[in-house]
């Protein structure tokens, strides 16, 4: 797959997808003859996760921590799962959060129709 197809897929921009490839943080693209990238269905499935992983908030440092693990091979696996156990403890609590502000947000504005329906 070439990159467009491979940003299209994934919902990482082009440009971050060369500033991950030159990070470090996937593993490695081929190249065909003409020199232009050649995705893997590896590669595609790694930067999904890297997608999703920077959307929810880990941070770039992590995300490279995580990907030095990846290339250690099977035997990092229990360091990956943990990794991903602490991201998903920190997601659970972010939505923890959340809910709490979205229940004063819903009150707030049950307030305020109660408000302007009074001055109707």
């Amino acid at each position: 797959m070439r990159i467009a197809e491979v940003s299209a897929k994934c919902g990482l921009s082009i440009d971050t997808i060369r500033y991950y490839e030159k990070s470090g943080l996937c593993p490695e693209v081929q190249r065909g003859t003409d020199g232009k990238r050649r995705f893997s269905i590896e590669n595609l499935d790694w930067l999904i996760l890297l997608s999703s992983l920077r959307e929810t908030g880990m941070p770039t440092r992590k995300m490279k921590q995580f990907s030095e693990l990846y290339r250690q091979g099977n035997t990092a696996i229990p360091a990956r799962k943990a990794m991903l156990e602490e991201h998903e403890a920190h997601l659970e609590l972010q939505e923890l959060r959340l809910v709490k502000c979205k229940a004063l947000l819903a009150f707030k504005l049950a307030k305020y129709d109660e408000i302007l329906g009074e001055k109707l």
